[in-house]
């Protein structure tokens, strides 16, 4: 008998979509300009977003600020370009 051995430290964790309440964290430099821009992309990818759900966190200096938002994930492609079109801007430092 063969036995399979699986390293799950090395697979990426399975998520079944649509995913409701998927969490996404937004750091960057603190200011309305970052709230306004989370609010943007997230309206245009993630349907059902609302605003007024959102989290906001500033670093004990308030130089940064996170975000959370909690979205329905319908898929890797729709995350995928909530990730790119945020790490495109210049105020954003880290998406998770």
């Amino acid at each position: 008998m063969v036995s399979k051995v699986v390293d799950s430290q090395n697979e990426p964790p399975k998520i079944e979509f649509p995913c409701p309440d998927y969490p996404i964290k937004v750091m960057g430099d603190a200011g309305e300009p970052l709230r306004l821009l989370v609010i943007d992309v997230f309206g245009r990818h993630a349907p059902g977003f609302d605003p007024s759900a959102m989290t906001v966190r500033d670093s004990s200096k308030g130089t940064f600020q996170s975000i959370t938002v909690k979205i329905e994930a319908t898929g890797e492609p729709q995350l995928r370009t909530i990730f790119e079109e945020l790490k495109r801007h210049s105020i954003v430092k880290m998406v998770i």
